[in-house]
Parts: structure tokens; C-alpha cells; sequence
């Protein structure tokens, strides 16, 4: 009886010991299962923040392909029009150096010119010609003269 008390003693303490860590084990839960929902709110919180931030990003980056677009379109209008500026200087160039040639010519194979203007000369202080004419013969003699300056220098 003594050994069967003994035993029955022990299993109780056994129980009552199994019964204090079954509660610090509930209460472990708890404490875990409160942690796990917390975690679980920042968590939400924490990926709330990240998508509104990723958000943001994508409309910075939208906004930047779309300036990085227009610049790229005006540098391409711009590079069209200095091509074009360009091509226009070069005809008129031509142009302009193809008249110099036809004038230069024409001024190289009239040896005559100067003897003939300075004739015109003469001829229109004998005979008192007008203002006029002098002014024509003056500027016949400028652009004779602007002439061969500039085939001199080309």
C-alpha cells in the first residue's frame, strides 16, 4: 500500500507538472500567435509602403522616358534643320562662287573695260553731262574696282 502511494504520489506530481508546463506552453503560444499577428500587420504595412514607393518610381520613370523622348525628338528635329541649313549654305555658295567665276571672266576677258570707262569719263566732262551719269561712271568704277579685289584675294 505504502509503494502503491508512493506511486500514485508521484503520478500526481507527474500530472501537475505536466499541467503547469501545458500552460507555459498555451501561454508560449499566446504570446506567439500575438507576435506572429503582429508581425503579420507590419509586415502588410511594410509592403503597403514598398508598393506605394515602387509606384512612385514607375511614374518618375515614366516621366523621365518621356522627357528622355522629347529631347530625343528635338535633337532629331534640330540635327534635320542644321542638315538642311546646311545644304542650303552649300548651294548658295556655289551659287555664289559660280557667279565670282562668270564675273571674273567676263571683267578678265574685257580688258577694254577700264580704257572704255575711262573714255565714258572723258566724254561726260567734255560734253557736261549730268550729275547722274558722273554717279553711274563713279559706281561703274567702284564695282571695277571691288571686283578685282575680291578675284585678287580669292
Amino acid at each position: 500500500m505504502w509503494g502503491s502511494n508512493n506511486e500514485l504520489k508521484l503520478r500526481r506530481e507527474e500530472r501537475d507538472q505536466l499541467r503547469v508546463h501545458g500552460m507555459v506552453l498555451k501561454e508560449e503560444l499566446a504570446a506567439c500567435s500575438r507576435s506572429k499577428r503582429s508581425l503579420a500587420q507590419h509586415l502588410e504595412a511594410m509592403e503597403q509602403s514598398m508598393l506605394a514607393i515602387i509606384g512612385q518610381y514607375k511614374e518618375e520613370l515614366n516621366k523621365s522616358l518621356t522627357h528622355e523622348q522629347k529631347l530625343v525628338e528635338d535633337f532629331a528635329q534640330a540635327y534635320a534643320e542644321k542638315e538642311a541649313r546646311g545644304r542650303v549654305i552649300d548651294s548658295l555658295h556655289q551659287e555664289a562662287t559660280m557667279w565670282m567665276d562668270r564675273f571674273a571672266l567676263t571683267l578678265n576677258g574685257s580688258q577694254d573695260l577700264p580704257r572704255l570707262l575711262a573714255k565714258a569719263k572723258a566724254i561726260a566732262e567734255v560734253c557736261s553731262a549730268p550729275e547722274k551719269i558722273h554717279g553711274l561712271i563713279n559706281y561703274c568704277q567702284h564695282m571695277i574696282d571691288l571686283m578685282a579685289h575680291i578675284i585678287r584675294n580669292r
